[in-house]
């Protein structure tokens, strides 16, 4: 009774939900439908329209170009002005030491560091649309720019043992090194920026989704492990020169080494004490953040007691220990960038305008999707552009969003970009009035506070295992992206690790799943049936599916695919049937030979009319294949041919092939899909193509795919319509 009642229910909701409608093929839908009359517009009207301009028009691109002019006159006062204020005072003391730590990563004077924590800070509040995330200095962009700065300009080996004469001419040369690695560096930030700037106005946003998330976080930890070697000579108080380029990681190791013993025992309990402070911080922090109104500014504490300790104790003089130095106070003059060092840099800046983006993009997503709002990657190309480009003039090095920074920004309360201007104007006081301060500051503090800095990059070396579970191709990607950037350097690194990323979206289509499907029972569902028990197929019917466009590169592998999954070979049948016809004719002619024989046993010889009409008889019986005779010269079969024999019928009447998947075909899977068919019909299969997009199906028409032997009628609307047209 239950299982009557159940059926009973199943069919009520097959009535109910099932529509009463012919068997759609591409013929007949068409036939049905109208097509809308469109005018295609000539390339003039197009230009004329996009030049077109009306008010509301002009408000939309100014509001798009300045989205500042759509959210400061919204600007909550009350609800958001306190979270923003704290959060602009967090970020703004965590801005200050690490501008002066990441300006010794880009091998310029740490001075420039708070110059990039200004300017560009500024500028990203009137043109960005994330509302949290913290621009300015970053450890892997200021990586990229230290190592073109080193190679434009290289050390020269100096030895500061040298006696009083030469001091003099030490600091000189040291100075005008200096001033030649500030140009760089700031020629690489002017043309990232016109480069970014390019692209967004050309609206190249989209360029970000190639910089696929195992990607980045392999190019990251390898850059974190760059970063990390560079500071070890600051850590130890080591004069050794710095290196750019290929295995820059390995020389700069073996240069550490060969001088270890000349480590400076006072930089480098200063700086082990700093590391030790600063995760003791970051601890409590994670630790009690729910509980702590703001977190613990471990990094400006280690700066001041750094700069306390160093200024009391007279490090640089009584231990030798290299201090900051000059910071001279105020804001420089505008100065144009210089452009003679564009052709040595440009493939340089294209890396890093494209890193600079892909980090910041990444960070304004999360946090966008996490708050309920939405960014432009278009205007943040330009908002990072005008950033960079604008603020070379005024002496800034390339910039992008800091992981470390923002998460504080977000943490202690931060809204809008109101935060990141007060942590720019933090930044100011201390270039204007009280940057002198910090002349003390031990380089092995800035190293420590950047060593520890990198404790997040260093854990993705834990992505390995996490990728090993869930994709091998991912996998792939982490690792190439990190051993190529370990020992190409990071630009040729990057290069490398797109190339190998594009490589295996090649490889995975040329590599696609095959799958014969079936129908769930009572259903106009279809299925994998190696995957579902309940699965059946009909009888003389296979559905063949791959989850991957046609076109060259993998149209060899789809038809090798099909004649397996199918288990019918046209090339195979028809050369079987061959030899079942030449076996058959043999065995034709071997018959009446024995039968020739046998007649003229029993007649006489001299009955000439007997033996003429019995040679008639048995020429008769000499059927024609195909209208010819065939050669009975033909050998047997080799016992290999017997392995390898098909039977000469096939198996199935329909193939169905399911185009769901497929977006796109070419001239290349276009002739292999005809030759499919042609094969096919050969052998008595009828194949039929189901469930072709628009698009796909504008494309074979484009390509001359549909002619007298394949037809619209061959193309269904559904699989389950080519399945009802193949049982008729």
């Amino acid at each position: 009774m239950e299982h009557a009642q159940e059926q009973e229910v199943c069919l009520e909701q097959t009535q109910r939900y099932c529509v009463q409608r012919p068997i759609y093929n591409q013929e007949l839908l068409q036939g049905q439908l109208h097509r809308r009359q469109r005018t295609p517009q000539t390339l003039g009207q197009r230009i004329a329209h996009s030049c077109r301009c009306s008010s509301k028009k002009a408000k939309s691109h100014l509001y798009s170009f300045l989205p500042i002019l759509k959210w400061l006159p919204r600007y909550p006062v009350k609800e958001y002005l306190l979270g923003d204020i704290i959060s602009g005072i967090s970020t703004g003391v965590m801005q200050l030491p690490q501008g002066l730590a990441y300006a010794l990563l880009a091998a310029v004077p740490p001075v420039f560091g708070l110059y990039s924590s200004f300017y560009p800070v500024f500028l990203y509040t009137f043109f960005g649309t994330s509302k949290h995330i913290s621009i300015g200095t970053f450890a892997v962009v200021s990586m990229m720019v230290g190592s073109v700065a080193v190679r434009e300009v290289p050390d020269e080996i100096i030895s500061l043992d040298s006696n009083s004469t030469n001091t003099t001419d030490v600091l000189e040369y040291y100075s005008a090194r200096d001033a030649k690695r500030v140009q760089v560096a700031v020629a690489l930030a002017f043309l990232s920026g016109i480069i970014q700037l390019c692209l967004g106005f050309l609206r190249f946003g989209f360029l970000s989704i190639y910089l696929t998330e195992p990607l980045v976080r392999g190019f990251t930890t390898a850059a974190a492990v760059h970063v990390f070697t560079s500071q070890l000579k600051y850590l130890l108080g080591i004069k050794t020169s710095r290196y750019s380029g290929p295995l820059s990681v390995v020389y700069s190791i073996a240069a550490v080494l060969s001088k270890i013993t000349t480590t400076n025992i006072a930089a480098l309990i200063v700086g082990l004490t700093c590391i030790v402070l600063l995760l003791i911080g970051k601890e409590i922090n994670f630790r009690f953040k729910k509980k702590l109104p703001v977190p613990i500014p471990m990094e400006i504490i280690v700066v001041i007691i750094g700069t306390g300790v160093s200024a009391g104790m007279n490090l640089n003089e009584s231990y030798k220990v290299d201090v900051v130095g000059n910071i001279p106070q105020g804001l420089r003059a505008p100065a144009v960038p210089e452009i003679h060092l564009i052709p040595a840099i440009f493939v340089d800046a294209v890396a890093i305008a494209i890193v600079g983006f892909s980090m910041a993009v990444s960070m304004a997503k999360i946090f966008a999707l996490k708050h309920g709002y939405t960014i432009d990657g278009n205007q943040e190309l330009i908002a990072l552009g005008i950033c960079n480009s604008v603020g070379s003039f005024f002496q800034t090095i390339s910039i992008t969003c800091s992981m470390s920074r923002s998460l504080v920004q977000e943490s202690t309360g931060g809204k809008t970009q109101i935060a990141g201007t007060l942590s720019a104007v933090m930044v100011l006081l201390v270039i204007v009035a009280i940057g002198y301060l910090f002349e003390p500051l031990p380089q092995t503090v800035l190293a420590a506070i950047v060593m520890v800095n990198l404790k997040g990059m260093l854990k993705q070396f834990g992505d390995v295992m996490h990728f090993w579970r869930t994709s091998k191709i991912e996998l792939a990607i982490w690792v190439a992206a990190f051993v190529a950037s370990l020992f190409l350097g990071l630009d040729y690194g990057l290069l490398t690790a797109v190339t190998f990323a594009m490589i295996t979206v090649i490889y995975r289509t040329q590599s696609p799943e095959y799958r014969i499907l079936g129908q769930i029972p009572n259903t106009d569902i279809y299925c994998d049936v190696e995957e579902y028990e309940e699965v059946k197929e009909y009888p003389g019917i296979k559905i063949f599916q791959a989850n991957t466009s046609l076109y060259f590169a993998n149209s060899e592998s789809y038809t090798r695919a099909l004649k397996k999954k199918t288990g019918v070979d046209p090339g195979a049948l028809l050369k079987a049937r061959r030899k079942a016809q030449k076996r058959h004719t043999r065995e034709i002619k071997a018959a009446n030979e024995h039968r020739k024989k046998a007649v003229l046993k029993l007649v006489s010889p001299s009955t000439n009319d007997i033996e003429a009409s019995v040679k008639h008889e048995i020429a008769s019986d000499d059927l024609p294949v195909n209208g010819k005779l065939e050669d009975s010269s033909v050998q047997d079969m080799s016992p290999d041919e017997h392995e390898h024999f098909v039977e000469p019928k096939s198996s199935i009447h329909s193939l169905i092939l399911d185009f769901t998947p497929v977006n796109f075909v070419d001239s290349v899977g276009a002739k292999t899909l005809k030759s499919i068919i042609k094969e096919y019909k050969e052998v008595g299969v009828c194949v039929c193509i189901a469930s072709c997009s628009g698009p796909v199906m504008n494309e074979l028409t484009r390509l001359n795919f549909f002619d007298k032997s394949v037809t619209r009628e061959l193309l269904f609307h559904s699989i389950h319509d080519a399945v009802l047209a193949s049982q008729v």
